[in-house]
């Protein structure tokens, strides 16, 4: 068991989610009250293991991370909150009924690909990683604030899921870039003729500007497919998938002619955010 308090781990959830994963921060404030205390700590949980991959000097040590958030989810599920604020706040969020330790599993196991240097092999293969990790995360939210209505909304989670992911790495392209990462297929790299180099040297070619455009074409596409199918599922689910509502406003920006990655970044006065979200609250939309 964890020295800290459980409301003191929360606290310190609550911070961490604000700090690195504002868009969540802002969508679970929103959120019922019954509700906050379960994504803050899905979410904090989620930015431990999303940052793995930075956080240590070779993939092993990233393994060895991961498995030890394996282990700490199974002791979860068995009564037994340990060692980390974001586990202690999951054990005290979550009645064991409702801990869904094979869900934390599988968003683990997701994150497990952002240690392998290697390439994805092509489109597919991205977007299977989005929908593991994005949309993994986003149906655990969605059976938190909504348990009997969110195995409903599962083809809406993924497609939502998928957008608010290929947003995320176009923001993150010069981060990657600067880490050594790479988040644009073989396939893709064949096609548009980009050498990976050009990109970590924060080079927009036009082979790079034209992967970009399909990225925010492909994330458009998710969202209009999850915002038709909306009306199959409840109110009930909509906080899980509000981070997907802030897609458009990043997306304009990405779309612009004059746009790079490397000089220009994609992000949008708090206020501007707030009030969006805030509308999706009110018309009951994501």
């Amino acid at each position: 068991m964890s020295d800290l308090p459980l409301d003191q781990s929360l606290v310190t959830c609550l911070e961490t989610v604000k700090r690195l994963d504002p868009d969540r921060y802002l969508t679970a404030l929103l959120a019922p009250e019954t509700a906050r205390a379960k994504l803050i700590a899905l979410y904090a949980f989620n930015t431990e293991i999303a940052r793995v991959r930075e956080t240590v000097s070779e993939p092993m040590l990233g393994q060895i991370r991961l498995q030890w958030w394996r282990e700490t989810v199974d002791a979860i599920a068995k009564g037994e909150a340990r060692g980390h604020e974001a586990a202690v706040a999951l054990a005290s969020a979550f009645t064991a009924d409702e801990f869904d330790a094979n869900g934390l599993t599988e968003l683990i196991d997701a994150r497990e690909r952002d240690l392998d240097d290697e390439p994805f092999e092509d489109m597919e293969d991205l977007l299977r990683y989005c929908a593991g990790t994005s949309s993994g995360l986003m149906e655990l939210a969605a059976r938190a604030v909504s348990p009997d209505y969110a195995g409903a909304a599962k083809g809406v989670i993924k497609s939502a899921g998928i957008a608010y992911a290929l947003t995320g790495l176009l923001r993150a392209l010069p981060l990657h870039a600067s880490q050594g990462r790479l988040y644009v297929p073989l396939s893709l790299l064949r096609q548009n003729d980009i050498d990976p180099h050009e990109i970590f040297a924060g080079k927009y070619t036009d082979g790079l500007r034209s992967v970009v455009q399909l990225y925010v074409d492909e994330a458009r596409h998710n969202l209009k497919s999850a915002r038709q199918a909306r009306n199959s599922m409840a109110r009930e689910v909509l906080p899980a998938l509000w981070p997907a509502s802030l897609c458009d406003a990043y997306l304009s920006v990405i779309a612009k002619p004059d746009f790079n990655p490397f000089r220009d970044a994609v992000t949008l006065p708090p206020l501007r955010l707030q009030m969006r979200l805030m509308g999706r609250k009110l018309l009951g939309r994501f």
